[in-house]
C-alpha cells in the first residue's frame, strides 16, 4: 500500500472535492482518495506507486491544477 499527498489549486467547494475525488479514483490501482478542501491536499492511497502524470491528468480533467513542489 502506498500513500501520496498532492496539492491541488482552485478547489473552493464540495463539488470541487467530488470532481477531484471521482477523477483520481478512476486511476488504476487507486484504492482511496481523501481531499482536504481547506488545505487543498489530496491524499491518494494505492496498491502501488501512482504515476504523478496520471494524477495531474485526472486533476486537470476535473478542472483544477496540481501544484508542483
Amino acid at each position: 500500500m502506498t500513500t501520496t499527498e498532492y496539492t491541488v489549486k482552485g478547489m473552493t467547494c464540495g463539488h470541487c472535492v467530488s470532481a477531484v475525488t471521482e477523477e483520481v479514483s478512476a486511476i488504476e490501482g487507486v484504492t482511496d482518495v481523501k481531499v482536504d478542501l481547506a488545505s487543498g491536499v489530496v491524499t491518494v492511497s494505492s496498491t502501488a506507486p501512482v504515476d504523478e502524470q496520471a494524477v495531474r491528468d485526472a486533476v486537470d480533467e476535473a478542472g483544477y491544477e496540481l501544484v508542483t513542489a
